[in-house]
């Protein structure tokens, strides 16, 4: 059974766009663009090629797509040489259009797609970028694990890596290492159901409860 991997860049307050270049994803004015450029070190570094040494294939949706077949294709370098050659499944109306050697179209309905595809034999599903199509495997609880590099900045208004629509669920953390300029790198796997305690007194106090009331 294939896994259903989440690695991305992001902010204390929860925003992943356009972390690599000021013209990688500007959408609603966003200014920041390249926020990541000046915390990565060696730590870092090796931290992404742990990443992309096992096989897995590519999980993005079209604003990623787009912005990787533009890119990728034309580098010399460790990330090419495993983005290239790796199988690209994407989220995308325009199926005609997708160009970059060894794409394939999630269909029409990608949820039932995925399902599909992680009970299959293969290496595991690796998203990148692709912030709107996150948000649907939340939804519905295809997520599998979630690698973070947490960067020490708070960017404001911005594309967020968790929206409302997430489906409930607990994570553990498998692991994590710090950079020496700050970036939490965080391994997150399912940790099974929420589950929900209580620091209140066994007996509450008359205006504990008159509190209670103004909920309604």
């Amino acid at each position: 059974m294939r896994k259903i991997i989440v690695a991305t860049f992001v902010s204390l307050d929860g925003v992943m766009q356009a972390p690599g270049g000021p013209e990688e994803d500007p959408v609603g004015g966003f200014k920041f663009g390249g926020w990541t450029f000046h915390y990565f070190d060696e730590v870092a570094g090796a931290a992404m090629d742990e990443l992309f040494s096992k096989p897995f294939a590519l999980l993005l949706g079209r604003r990623t797509y787009d912005i990787f077949a533009a890119y990728w294709p034309y580098q010399k370098d460790s990330i090419a040489d495993a983005f290239n050659p790796a199988t690209k499944y994407v989220a995308t109306h325009r199926p005609d259009s997708l160009t970059w050697q060894n794409t394939q179209w999630l269909g029409e309905d990608i949820v039932a797609t995925l399902r599909h595809l992680k009970q299959e034999d293969g290496p595991d599903l690796l998203i990148q970028g692709s912030g709107n199509l996150i948000q649907t495997l939340l939804a519905n609880g295809l997520i599998d694990e979630i690698r973070l590099m947490i960067f020490p900045l708070v960017l404001g208004k911005g594309k967020r890596l968790f929206g409302d629509d997430a489906m409930p669920a607990a994570f553990k953390l498998a692991r994590s290492q710090t950079s020496s300029t700050g970036v939490i790198m965080a391994t997150y796997e399912r940790g099974g159901e929420i589950k929900t305690g209580s620091f209140a007194t066994e007996k509450p106090s008359e205006a504990e409860l008159e509190r209670r009331k103004n909920w309604k």
